[in-house]
């Protein structure tokens, strides 16, 4: 039987929940690094996988191939501790992970792409002040909801939600965006660094 593939890019933070998840674990796959400049040889690479030539993409042992970080983390979390059994806290799971696409990934993410990682000027610093502002925000409402003492974000339980919410949150940074105004939030972020089998995101 063949090997998991995983289409990554190590500066994603999409890709980066996937490895994460995939350390914590124990699974064994192949890793394939593939750019997030220059995405010239994206049809060609992705295109029978993922129509939408986005990175993660995952080539299951047994052929079939998913994509989005959201729908892996699911997968790969099913019958663990790290996915609920109970259908309500499932829901809840799947809230923060819609949450964390729209209000995280979506403004913070790419914040710092255009300020950290692309070799070409933003095109509007107006916008990159939307997106910080946008960020802000999400930060704003993880930190509420981590205030009254929860410890993770669904059932006080480690789950992947907080994986989810960790890939890009922790490089917020890198967005130009302070996370000293969220004490609940970078507690938070140091629990999630002590988990076992935890890597950063350069690892």
């Amino acid at each position: 039987m063949c090997r998991m593939k995983l289409y990554s890019a190590q500066l994603s933070g999409n890709c980066y929940k996937v490895r994460l998840l995939f350390a914590q674990l124990g699974l064994e796959y192949e890793l394939e690094e593939v750019g997030v400049i220059d995405r010239s040889n994206r049809p060609e690479l992705l295109g029978a996988l993922n129509p939408a030539l986005r990175v993660p993409t995952l080539v299951l042992d047994d052929g079939r191939s998913l994509a989005e970080s959201p729908a892996i983390l699911q997968y790969f979390a099913e019958d663990t501790p790290l996915l609920p059994e109970d259908k309500f806290t499932r829901a809840q799971v799947a809230q923060w992970l819609s949450f964390e696409q729209y209000e995280i990934e979506a403004r913070i993410g790419l914040a710092r792409f255009l300020l950290e990682i692309s070799p070409v000027e933003p095109p509007s610093m107006g916008f990159v002040t939307y997106l910080q502002q946008g960020g802000r925000t999400g930060l704003e409402a993880m930190e509420a909801h981590l205030g009254g003492g929860r410890t993770w974000f669904v059932d006080d339980t480690y789950t992947i939600a907080d994986i989810a919410l960790y890939g890009y949150s922790h490089v917020a940074p890198g967005a130009g965006i302070e996370l000293d105004p969220y004490p609940n939030v970078l507690a938070w972020q140091q629990r999630f660094r002590e988990q076992p089998g935890h890597i950063g995101m350069m690892d």
